[in-house]
């Protein structure tokens, strides 16, 4: 805590008990009203979250701002919250993107406004949980409920398939996360009672256990990644959801499966995450390259981007099992970066489905002669996506190549290609959609950005630009914290 403060969890319930007040205002009647509150709610989330960064210590490895209550004493399973360099960027990204989120539907959402905003605040509160429960109880209770409310923003605000596409990543995730229960349980009682996930951490496991655990946490953490081949719910999920739902699927809920690798498959079963890593890694390497590939080919905009997150997200993966530094904290660099660059790519192509209610590239062309200044931002975003240096794109895939090389050339190799199928498959999109002349006539009368869309596509090309060109500010924060797992990863926890 900060001088008596929970911040914590302040940056779980604040936004939580926002969206509740959101709910209050009832029906559409009193939609400003809701809408003035959820952006009054999900800024002060992102301000109660900030002193976790500015008063953050980098100099250690330790669990900072943390707070303890027993909360179901006859199971010793407690409200155990903490953030270290791993978790706490990743808690600043999602509270930002909450405030996105709720720019991103001012106008667009229509109908039941009230109850689209409150279900991305309830979220945004749930997922800060996630990253910051140190009690595994606890973690699973905030990774299984934040589920709920993205289901209903794709089941009620998505398009024409919404219904399977929700059933379907709600599935996916649940099925992923039963085992992982069945493995917290066991650790449990090996715990002798303890749920605490720095417990854990020290147990002295057979390589046997071990490897049963790993796949456990690989089956919950992987379908939320997503992994080939265990990725097909995204595209799905992405075209059907409204854009508010797409920005948070890929700025957030894909980089908790990833920070699962980083909390419970690594420190946990150390030995089974080095015996596993020829797996891991050529499943990242396929995610990069094959999934690239498929991204090439694609005629609607969203889909595009939700293959390419899944391609992107496989860098991250890599990094993760390449078991260096630089590796890792590539991994943690290009998570943020891609919630930024990702988060700034859907929101674009909301921009244009607003005016033309269309997300086929084929219904576009000529965009720079109608709206210039949308397209300006458009070509960073993109640039960005393919990994343009001087971009934040480029930073986190560059140090993920450079420590691929260390481990191994051809790992190296096959990850670099993506530079290339991004460079491809983003800039042919761009050249579609923005260049040539007007031959569509739906694309004559489209108006280039208000100033609420201005804004927020602004803020985020100066993340975008700030982190890559001084990207330090980050990796300074996650350095300790990230030696620190390492060794503990290095030192063989076999009985």
């Amino acid at each position: 805590m900060l001088a008596g403060y929970p911040l914590l969890s302040l940056t779980i319930w604040v936004p939580i008990l926002a969206g509740v007040l959101v709910l209050a205002t009832g029906s559409d009647r009193n939609a400003p009203l809701a809408r003035l509150l959820a952006l009054i709610g999900s800024v002060a989330g992102l301000l109660v979250a900030w002193p976790l960064y500015s008063h953050f210590d980098p100099s250690t490895a330790d669990m900072q701002f943390v707070e303890f209550a027993s909360w179901i004493p006859a199971m010793n399973i407690n409200y155990h919250l903490g953030v270290d360099g791993i978790s706490m960027p990743l808690l600043l990204l999602n509270s930002f993107t909450t405030v996105l989120v709720v720019l991103a539907g001012w106008r667009v959402i229509e109908n039941k406004v009230a109850q689209y905003m409150a279900a991305f605040l309830i979220m945004s509160g749930l997922i800060n949980g996630v990253f910051a429960a140190l009690d595994a109880m606890l973690f699973y209770v905030f990774f299984e409920a934040m589920l709920i409310p993205l289901f209903l923003v794709i089941g009620i605000w998505g398009g024409p398939r919404r219904v399977y596409a929700a059933i379907k990543f709600f599935l996916y995730t649940l099925m992923g996360s039963l085992l992982m229960l069945v493995a917290l349980i066991y650790l449990y009682f090996q715990a002798n009672g303890s749920f605490e996930i720095l417990d854990f951490q020290a147990l002295p496991l057979t390589m046997h256990a071990q490897l049963l655990l790993f796949m456990a946490f690989f089956l919950a953490f992987a379908v939320k990644v997503p992994m080939w081949p265990v990725h097909t719910w995204l595209p799905d999920a992405h075209v059907e959801a409204p854009t508010g739902g797409s920005v948070v699927l890929a700025a957030v809920t894909l980089k908790i499966g990833a920070y699962g690798f980083l909390r419970f498959n690594l420190p946990i079963t150390p030995d089974a995450s080095h015996y596993l890593t020829g797996f891991m890694v050529t499943l990242s390497l396929i995610a990069v390259v094959y999934i690239g590939l498929v991204a090439l080919v694609q005629g609607d905009m969203k889909k595009l981007i939700a293959y390419s997150s899944i391609s992107h997200m496989g860098f991250v993966t890599l990094g993760i099992f390449l078991f260096n530094t630089l590796g890792v904290e590539g991994a943690m660099v290009q998570m943020l970066s891609h919630g930024f660059v990702a988060a700034a790519m859907f929101l674009s192509v909301g921009v244009m489905y607003d005016r033309l209610h269309s997300r086929q590239i084929a219904d576009y062309g000529g965009l720079a002669n109608r709206m210039p200044v949308f397209a300006s931002f458009l070509m960073l975003f993109s640039m960005a996506n393919a990994g343009l240096p001087g971009t934040s794109g480029f930073v986190g895939e560059f140090m993920v190549i450079m420590a691929a090389v260390k481990v191994n050339f051809w790992y190296a190799f096959l990850a670099a290609i993506t530079l290339i199928l991004g460079a491809a498959y983003t800039l042919w999109m761009y050249k579609r959609v923005v260049f040539g002349e007007v031959v569509h006539a739906s694309v004559k009368s489209m108006q280039d950005l208000v100033p609420r869309e201005f804004f927020y596509l602004a803020v985020l090309a100066v993340l975008v630009l700030a982190m890559g060109i001084y990207p330090r500010p980050l990796t300074e924060v996650m350095h300790s914290s990230v030696a620190n797992l390492l060794a503990h990863v290095a030192q063989s926890k076999l009985p």
